[in-house]
């Protein structure tokens, strides 16, 4: 008798209940290839959304973080969102004076450290996602991440501060790179801003490496506008004289094409500031811009002494302290004695 064929087997009642795989035997007449479709076709295809759904999102944050630090050079930029210093009206002199280079340069470093957050968000959770799809049970995963969390922060606390500091740093735009600061211990150029360390050369090429944690206060020398202070000691000379003659040469300075730009206010001789065992000592303050301080400074500090000096007040003041109590000679009066 010739051999009787077995009958193909039917899917099982749970793949006949289930759409899916009700849909693939009707289409292949496979009961094997039906009832692995779950894990065959479903599974894959879920997997593939989530990471085409992840892609997606980590596209549209990082766009959208984009087009903000793109708009934060504009003038239309909202107020929350510019630095803490550009939304006082006494903050500075004119609001067109912070540059949007340095703002563009604080924005990108926002923005790159926004970028970097939601990428590892958006992929930690997709991560979750794909592990749940293996039927991973994820409540031990999560217990343990928290355990290691805790453990972390205790172990790293001094790091998460610094990256905190140095978030808040950036967000209140406290200084940036070429900014001449002082930060305690030390003082000088900013050269690069990091989420974690700072570095400052100072005045003796001394590179400081600073973290931010650690920074306590900031001295910012570069923002806004500066105030030069000139005391310079006349002895007892006349006050009004060395007033009047300190009060010509600092408004030659003002006057100066050079230095016009750099200054805020004309300079301004308040008088007699402090009374010492020499003799008086006369103040001397001028406004300027904030790059321009150290050039208006030393301009003004070398003819205010030049002026002393051509006046003749200078020699006043190194004849008394040889002859402390006695009448000063004038110059006519003085000279080298003859042969004997």
């Amino acid at each position: 008798m010739p051999a009787v064929e077995a009958p193909d087997p039917a899917p099982s009642p749970t793949c006949l209940d289930d759409a899916l795989c009700k849909s693939v035997y009707d289409m292949t007449g496979s009961v094997w290839f039906a009832e692995g479709s779950y894990w065959i076709l479903l599974k894959p295809l879920r997997i593939v959304m989530i990471l085409l759904l992840a892609v997606a999102a980590r596209w549209l944050v990082h766009r959208t973080i984009r087009r903000l630090v793109r708009t934060t050079t504009d003038a239309g930029v909202p107020t929350m969102l510019r630095p803490l210093r550009e939304r006082i009206p006494t903050a500075a002199v004119e609001p067109g004076e912070f540059v949007p280079e340095r703002r563009r340069q604080r924005a990108e470093a926002i923005g790159s450290v926004l970028r970097s957050l939601s990428t590892a968000f958006i992929f930690g959770i997709a991560l979750l996602m794909i592990l749940k799809e293996f039927s991973f049970d994820l409540a031990p995963l999560l217990a343990s991440a928290g355990i290691a969390g805790v453990a972390l922060g205790f172990g790293a606390q001094s790091l998460v501060k610094d990256l905190i500091a140095g978030l808040f740093m950036l967000i209140e735009d406290q200084y940036g790179v070429g900014d001449t600061v002082d930060l305690g211990e030390a003082t000088g150029v900013v050269e690069s801003v990091g989420l974690r360390v700072t570095t400052v050369r100072d005045g003796r090429g001394v590179l400081w490496y600073i973290r931010n944690g650690e920074i306590v206060r900031v001295g910012n020398k570069s923002q806004g506008w500066a105030l030069v202070v000139v005391d310079l000691p006349i002895g007892f000379a006349g006050t009004e004289e060395a007033t009047a003659v300190l009060r010509t040469a600092a408004a030659s300075v003002a006057i100066d094409p050079d230095l016009a730009p750099e200054i805020v206010e004309a300079p301004e001789v308040l008088g007699v500031e402090q009374m010492t065992v020499d003799g008086a000592v006369i103040r001397t303050v001028v406004k300027t811009t904030a790059d321009g301080q150290f050039a208006v400074g030393r301009e003004l500090r070398r003819r205010l002494a030049e002026a002393l000096e051509n006046s003749g007040i200078t020699a006043k003041i190194a004849a008394a302290r040889f002859y402390p109590g006695m009448p000063v000679p004038t110059p006519g009066e003085t000279g080298q004695g003859g042969a004997t």
